[in-house]
């Protein structure tokens, strides 16, 4: 009955054809049936074989191949003409098959895991709609409360009214948490994106005749950051002109804390040597060690000698929401910018990251602005004071807060901060039971949820430990690492840092983890690696 159906359709549009440039007008080019039809069932195999398996433990982690046995795997080539359903089925489940499950409960690799579920509906949905944010989104306590008449918001009202809305008050509540009674902020395409835009907004602090006379005439900027910084802060100063030699690096203590002292004479060499210091950046939460600078102390340094404070807590940020935890960041309000992920510890999706701005000046927007005169005419027909948000130098920008935005909504502020508390306490529950195991030393007490450590095997336990010992020792981490994902029983990073040979790093994140997944780290650790 379909089929004659879709015949007379056919014989319908034949009949009344019209040809343009040897191309049919008539009625639409796609199949809606068959495209809906693909949908659905590529909805249940990711039901089937990507949810409802999130928290199988007798699942794999991955399903290993190297490179060019994955490339013959895969079919990889695309042709000219199109491939039925059937065979696009296949491509979906062979996909889902051979890439890394970062939801499993014993993937411990990154700082992200696990799956939640209402951020994984919101990305359905935006999926579905494909909206743009372009330009920014911004929020501002002071303004909520007064009513302001030109509020700002980001893009234009007409294009992306909902989810205008949502990254308003999303932004509003994390400016909140942060301690600040006012502020801007907008949704970026990572946290190195983010703490870019702060390098940036901070030299145009400094220097506002550098957004049209450019480079040429400044004096030599420089700027600050520990030695443990994530790597963007480099690669930001040289995408943005200022130069990698000009970023001091300071001195970190032994928990990877950058130490005060240490920064004030490195600002006060950068004044002798006729430099012009601009921006610090503390982190909180670093990558590997997840060291929290003293933001305290470091503000008043920044104080002191008019720097801009840039805190780069893009992993450490989460920590906010609990009121047992927050204490880690104490004298975050003091700082003039902030980055945090919440697809991290809060676990919105990746990617979900905000640059947050204690300036409610329209700093963004002066510094980013291009009056697009396309987007934002004065004569619609509804407010134009919500299309006042060129602020970003994005054009098309996804609507990243809405997952964070639904996850908050499903869980609230008490879900959220259960989430990050026992993840902390699992992560306590693993060092407890790292010093009781034999073969397993911890490199330092953890402040926060990355415990990192070696796994010292029985034919080094008695051994001196001289330069010998740590050259055999550095070798045993890859070999573990290797496998694990060959086997594909667990996913745990690894690394040498700062003149330590290779030791792991586990990270909590999951609530799907549970007390018997850290169990079965340390004995599965200890299965790979005894014959070493």
């Amino acid at each position: 009955m379909e089929v004659d159906i879709n015949k007379q359709e056919m014989l319908q549009r034949k009949k009344n054809a019209v040809l343009v440039d040897g191309v049919f007008l008539n009625g639409p080019i796609a199949d809606a049936r068959a495209g809906e039809k693909f949908v659905e069932d590529a909805c249940k195999i990711i039901m089937e074989e990507v949810i409802q398996k999130a928290a199988d433990v007798t699942e794999k982690v991955c399903e290993w191949q190297p490179p060019e046995k994955l490339k013959k795997l895969l079919d990889l080539e695309m042709r000219d003409t199109g491939e039925p359903h059937q065979q696009l089925l296949q491509l979906c489940q062979d996909v889902i098959r051979y890439s890394v499950k970062t939801n499993h409960p014993r993937f411990f690799n990154q700082l992200y895991a696990g799956i939640d579920y209402y951020s994984l509906v919101a990305r359905f949905i935006t999926e579905a709609l494909n909206p743009s944010v372009i330009l920014l989104a911004v929020a501002s306590i002071g303004c909520f409360t007064r009513r302001c008449k030109n509020p700002h918001r980001r893009y234009t009202y007409e294009v992306s009214p909902v989810f205008l809305l949502v990254e308003e008050a999303v932004l509003k509540k994390m400016i909140e948490f942060i301690g600040w009674n006012e502020g801007d902020g907008i949704f970026n395409p990572g946290g190195s994106v983010s703490n870019m835009y702060a390098m940036n907004l901070a030299r145009y602090k400094y220097c506002p005749e550098i957004k049209e006379k450019g480079l040429s005439g400044l004096p030599r900027l420089v700027l600050f950051t520990s030695e443990e910084c994530h790597y963007s802060m480099k690669k930001a100063a040289s995408f943005l002109g200022i130069g990698t030699q000009n970023v001091y690096f300071i001195k970190t203590d032994e928990r990877g804390k950058m130490i005060p002292e240490e920064l004030e004479k490195q600002v006060q060499r950068a004044r002798k040597e006729g430099a012009a210091p601009f921006l610090v950046s503390a982190t909180a939460g670093t990558t590997v060690l997840g060291a929290f600078d003293p933001l305290d102390k470091i503000a008043d340094i920044c104080e002191k000698y008019g720097l801009w404070l840039h805190v780069d807590a893009s992993w450490g940020g989460s920590a906010l929401m609990s009121r047992k935890h927050r204490k880690l960041l104490h004298g975050i309000h003091r700082a003039d910018s902030v980055a945090w992920n919440p697809h991290k510890m809060l676990m919105a999706g990746i990617q979900c990251c905000a640059l947050l701005v204690k300036n409610n000046s329209d700093l963004l927007k002066k510094c980013y602005s291009a009056n697009a005169s396309y987007l934002f005419q004065q004569d619609k027909f509804y407010d134009v004071s919500y299309d006042t948000g060129d602020k970003s130098i994005q054009c098309s920008r996804r609507p990243d807060a809405f997952k964070f935005w639904m996850t908050w909504k499903a869980l609230g502020t008490t879900g959220l901060e259960e989430r990050v508390n026992r993840a902390l306490a699992l992560a306590r529950y693993l060092v407890d039971e790292i010093k009781k195991r034999e073969g397993f030393r911890l490199l330092l007490e953890p402040e926060y949820a990355n415990i990192c450590f070696w796994y010292i095997p029985p034919s080094l336990r008695n051994m001196e430990e001289g330069a010998e010992f740590w050259e055999k020792l550095h070798h045993v981490a890859p070999v573990i690492k290797e496998r694990m994902m060959k086997k594909g029983s667990m996913m745990l990073g690894y690394q040498p840092h700062l003149g330590k040979v290779n030791f792991f790093r586990q990270v909590v994140i999951s609530p799907q983890v549970r007390r018997e997944d850290m169990d079965f780290l340390l004995d599965e650790t200890d299965l790979l690696g005894r014959d070493l």
